[in-house]
Protein backbone atom coordinates (compact mmCIF):
# COMPACT_ATOMS: atom_id res chain seq x y z
CA UNK A 1 0.00 0.00 0.00
CA UNK A 2 2.82 1.93 0.50
CA UNK A 3 4.03 1.85 -3.13
CA UNK A 4 0.59 2.82 -4.26
CA UNK A 5 1.18 6.20 -2.75
CA UNK A 6 4.08 7.39 -4.90
CA UNK A 7 3.06 10.24 -6.41
CA UNK A 8 3.08 9.86 -9.85
CA UNK A 9 0.53 11.39 -12.48
CA UNK A 10 -2.76 9.78 -12.25
CA UNK A 11 -4.19 10.23 -16.16
CA UNK A 12 -7.68 11.86 -17.11
CA UNK A 13 -10.05 9.50 -16.24
CA UNK A 14 -9.91 9.09 -12.20
CA UNK A 15 -12.48 10.99 -10.11
CA UNK A 16 -9.31 13.27 -9.03
CA UNK A 17 -9.36 14.44 -12.28
CA UNK A 18 -12.92 15.14 -11.79
CA UNK A 19 -12.63 17.41 -8.52
CA UNK A 20 -9.57 19.27 -10.32
CA UNK A 21 -11.68 19.87 -13.06
CA UNK A 22 -14.80 21.08 -11.01
CA UNK A 23 -12.47 23.63 -8.86
CA UNK A 24 -11.33 24.93 -12.23
CA UNK A 25 -14.67 25.50 -13.21
CA UNK A 26 -15.98 26.57 -10.36
CA UNK A 27 -13.46 29.41 -10.30
CA UNK A 28 -13.69 30.42 -13.72
CA UNK A 29 -17.41 30.84 -13.05
CA UNK A 30 -16.97 33.03 -9.65
CA UNK A 31 -14.54 35.29 -11.53
CA UNK A 32 -17.10 35.65 -14.57
CA UNK A 33 -19.61 36.21 -12.51
CA UNK A 34 -17.98 37.65 -8.99
CA UNK A 35 -20.65 40.69 -8.47
CA UNK A 36 -23.83 38.51 -8.66
CA UNK A 37 -23.85 34.86 -8.86
CA UNK A 38 -20.06 34.61 -7.66
CA UNK A 39 -20.86 36.08 -4.80
CA UNK A 40 -23.64 33.67 -4.11
CA UNK A 41 -21.09 30.91 -4.46
CA UNK A 42 -18.31 31.83 -1.84
CA UNK A 43 -18.49 30.71 1.78
CA UNK A 44 -20.31 33.76 3.96
CA UNK A 45 -20.96 33.11 7.61
CA UNK A 46 -23.41 35.75 7.97
CA UNK A 47 -25.63 34.84 4.60
CA UNK A 48 -25.82 31.36 5.98
CA UNK A 49 -26.93 31.89 9.52
CA UNK A 50 -29.23 35.13 8.27
CA UNK A 51 -30.22 33.84 4.81
CA UNK A 52 -29.97 30.18 4.84
CA UNK A 53 -28.29 29.70 1.94
CA UNK A 54 -27.11 26.25 2.88
CA UNK A 55 -25.39 25.36 -0.21
CA UNK A 56 -21.88 27.47 0.54
CA UNK A 57 -20.43 25.12 2.43
CA UNK A 58 -20.57 22.82 -0.73
CA UNK A 59 -20.29 25.56 -3.41
CA UNK A 60 -17.12 27.19 -1.46
CA UNK A 61 -14.97 23.92 -1.84
CA UNK A 62 -14.76 24.45 -5.75
CA UNK A 63 -13.74 28.19 -5.46
CA UNK A 64 -10.30 29.74 -5.89
CA UNK A 65 -10.02 33.43 -6.00
CA UNK A 66 -6.63 33.70 -7.46
CA UNK A 67 -4.99 32.12 -11.06
CA UNK A 68 -2.15 30.72 -8.86
CA UNK A 69 -4.78 29.13 -6.18
CA UNK A 70 -6.74 27.64 -9.06
CA UNK A 71 -3.47 26.13 -10.96
CA UNK A 72 -1.65 24.85 -7.95
CA UNK A 73 -5.25 23.47 -6.31
CA UNK A 74 -5.81 21.63 -9.56
CA UNK A 75 -2.60 20.30 -9.63
CA UNK A 76 -2.71 19.16 -5.64
CA UNK A 77 -6.16 16.90 -6.32
CA UNK A 78 -5.59 15.75 -9.40
CA UNK A 79 -2.07 14.13 -8.50
CA UNK A 80 -2.24 13.68 -4.80
CA UNK A 81 -6.21 12.87 -4.86
CA UNK A 82 -5.15 10.23 -7.27
CA UNK A 83 -2.48 8.74 -5.64
CA UNK A 84 -5.08 8.37 -2.46
CA UNK A 85 -7.75 7.56 -4.68
CA UNK A 86 -5.87 4.64 -5.93
CA UNK A 87 -4.67 3.35 -2.36
CA UNK A 88 -8.04 4.23 -1.04
CA UNK A 89 -10.55 3.88 -3.74
CA UNK A 90 -12.78 6.41 -5.88
CA UNK A 91 -15.51 6.48 -3.01
CA UNK A 92 -13.34 6.84 0.15
CA UNK A 93 -11.22 9.75 -1.18
CA UNK A 94 -14.09 11.47 -2.13
CA UNK A 95 -16.14 11.41 0.70
CA UNK A 96 -13.09 12.32 2.58
CA UNK A 97 -12.07 15.20 0.20
CA UNK A 98 -15.45 16.78 0.21
CA UNK A 99 -17.07 15.66 3.29
CA UNK A 100 -14.10 17.64 4.98
CA UNK A 101 -14.11 20.77 3.24
CA UNK A 102 -17.87 20.72 3.86
CA UNK A 103 -17.51 19.77 7.41
CA UNK A 104 -14.60 22.69 7.97
CA UNK A 105 -16.77 24.92 6.00
CA UNK A 106 -20.23 23.90 8.42
CA UNK A 107 -18.25 24.06 11.94
CA UNK A 108 -16.70 27.69 10.83
CA UNK A 109 -20.10 29.15 10.61
CA UNK A 110 -20.87 27.65 13.67
CA UNK A 111 -17.83 29.28 15.22
CA UNK A 112 -18.89 33.04 13.79
CA UNK A 113 -22.45 32.26 15.32
CA UNK A 114 -20.61 31.24 18.64
CA UNK A 115 -18.28 34.19 18.26
CA UNK A 116 -19.52 36.76 16.42
CA UNK A 117 -17.25 39.23 14.57
CA UNK A 118 -14.79 39.73 11.43
CA UNK A 119 -15.64 35.99 11.12
CA UNK A 120 -19.12 36.70 10.49
CA UNK A 121 -18.96 38.95 7.21
CA UNK A 122 -15.84 37.20 5.75
CA UNK A 123 -16.11 35.67 2.65
CA UNK A 124 -14.07 31.75 2.57
CA UNK A 125 -13.41 30.03 -0.52
CA UNK A 126 -12.65 26.40 -0.27
CA UNK A 127 -10.22 25.51 -3.39
CA UNK A 128 -7.19 25.00 -1.05
CA UNK A 129 -9.18 23.87 2.19
CA UNK A 130 -9.54 20.36 0.18
CA UNK A 131 -6.14 20.68 -1.27
CA UNK A 132 -4.29 20.68 1.73
CA UNK A 133 -6.83 18.25 3.54
CA UNK A 134 -5.57 16.03 0.37
CA UNK A 135 -1.60 17.22 1.23
CA UNK A 136 -1.67 16.72 4.73
CA UNK A 137 -3.38 13.47 4.80
CA UNK A 138 -1.30 11.96 1.91
CA UNK A 139 1.73 12.53 3.86
CA UNK A 140 0.42 11.18 6.90
CA UNK A 141 -0.37 8.19 5.32
CA UNK A 142 3.47 7.50 4.49
CA UNK A 143 4.44 8.35 8.13
CA UNK A 144 7.57 7.78 8.65
CA UNK A 145 8.37 6.33 5.51
CA UNK A 146 9.98 8.40 2.59
CA UNK A 147 8.32 10.39 -0.39
CA UNK A 148 9.49 13.56 -1.78
CA UNK A 149 8.71 16.80 -2.07
CA UNK A 150 9.80 18.20 -5.19
CA UNK A 151 12.78 16.17 -5.73
CA UNK A 152 13.87 16.07 -1.99
CA UNK A 153 14.08 13.36 0.30
CA UNK A 154 11.80 13.75 2.93
CA UNK A 155 9.30 11.71 5.39
CA UNK A 156 5.89 11.77 4.82
CA UNK A 157 5.09 13.58 7.89
CA UNK A 158 7.34 16.08 7.03
CA UNK A 159 5.77 16.34 4.04
CA UNK A 160 2.43 16.50 5.97
CA UNK A 161 4.25 19.38 8.13
CA UNK A 162 5.11 21.36 5.11
CA UNK A 163 1.75 21.27 3.93
CA UNK A 164 0.87 22.56 7.60
CA UNK A 165 3.29 25.12 7.37
CA UNK A 166 1.67 26.42 4.02
CA UNK A 167 -1.53 27.10 5.64
CA UNK A 168 0.15 29.00 8.17
CA UNK A 169 2.12 31.08 6.21
CA UNK A 170 -0.93 31.93 4.13
CA UNK A 171 -2.40 33.57 7.41
CA UNK A 172 0.35 35.15 8.28
CA UNK A 173 1.07 36.97 4.89
CA UNK A 174 -2.68 38.14 4.83
CA UNK A 175 -4.66 37.53 7.43
CA UNK A 176 -5.41 33.95 9.94
CA UNK A 177 -8.81 35.03 9.41
CA UNK A 178 -9.40 33.79 6.04
CA UNK A 179 -7.50 30.31 6.81
CA UNK A 180 -9.94 29.38 9.66
CA UNK A 181 -11.74 27.02 7.73
CA UNK A 182 -8.19 25.40 6.41
CA UNK A 183 -7.36 25.01 10.41
CA UNK A 184 -10.31 23.19 10.88
CA UNK A 185 -10.32 21.28 7.66
CA UNK A 186 -6.70 20.11 8.76
CA UNK A 187 -7.49 19.22 12.22
CA UNK A 188 -10.20 17.03 10.94
CA UNK A 189 -7.82 15.53 8.76
CA UNK A 190 -5.52 14.69 11.31
CA UNK A 191 -8.30 12.93 12.89
CA UNK A 192 -9.75 10.78 10.02
CA UNK A 193 -5.91 9.67 9.47
CA UNK A 194 -5.16 8.85 13.01
CA UNK A 195 -8.50 7.75 14.18
CA UNK A 196 -10.29 6.49 11.78
CA UNK A 197 -13.52 7.53 9.66
CA UNK A 198 -17.23 6.98 10.70
CA UNK A 199 -16.84 3.29 8.29
CA UNK A 200 -14.25 2.67 10.90
CA UNK A 201 -16.12 3.61 13.87
CA UNK A 202 -18.87 1.86 12.93
CA UNK A 203 -17.06 -1.60 12.66
CA UNK A 204 -15.63 -0.86 16.14
CA UNK A 205 -18.81 -0.12 17.74
CA UNK A 206 -20.27 -3.54 15.90
CA UNK A 207 -17.11 -5.54 17.27
CA UNK A 208 -17.75 -4.18 21.03
CA UNK A 209 -21.48 -5.25 20.55
CA UNK A 210 -20.67 -8.73 19.56
CA UNK A 211 -18.01 -9.14 21.80
CA UNK A 212 -20.53 -8.18 24.47
CA UNK A 213 -23.14 -10.77 22.67
CA UNK A 214 -20.86 -13.30 22.82
CA UNK A 215 -19.79 -13.08 26.65
CA UNK A 216 -23.42 -12.86 27.94
CA UNK A 217 -23.98 -15.98 25.96
CA UNK A 218 -21.10 -17.82 27.60
CA UNK A 219 -22.69 -16.50 30.67
CA UNK A 220 -25.54 -19.17 29.73
CA UNK A 221 -23.47 -22.29 28.84
CA UNK A 222 -23.50 -25.19 31.00
CA UNK A 223 -20.56 -27.86 31.26
CA UNK A 224 -21.83 -31.16 30.95
CA UNK A 225 -19.73 -33.49 33.30
CA UNK A 226 -17.47 -36.35 31.60
CA UNK A 227 -18.99 -39.23 34.11
CA UNK A 228 -22.67 -38.32 33.62
CA UNK A 229 -24.36 -41.70 32.07
CA UNK A 230 -25.04 -40.77 28.78
CA UNK A 231 -24.71 -42.75 25.35
CA UNK A 232 -21.70 -41.77 23.54
CA UNK A 233 -23.84 -41.63 20.34
CA UNK A 234 -26.17 -39.45 21.98
CA UNK A 235 -27.10 -36.14 20.75
CA UNK A 236 -29.17 -35.11 23.85
CA UNK A 237 -26.34 -32.57 25.34
CA UNK A 238 -24.67 -30.96 22.02
CA UNK A 239 -26.60 -27.98 22.57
Amino acid sequence: MRGSLRPVFPGLHGVATRLALALVVGSVVWALTRDGLGAALLLTPALVLQQHWLWQPLSYAFIEQSPMGVIFGALILWQLGGSLERSWGSRRMVLFAVGTTVLAGILTVLLAWVVPGALLLTSFSGGWVMGSALWVAYGLSFGRSQTNFWGLPVSGNVLALIGVGFVFLSGAFASFLYVVPSAIGLLLTWVYVRLGGPSDWMLRLQGWRLQRQMRSRSKRLKLVSPDRNTPRDSDRYLH
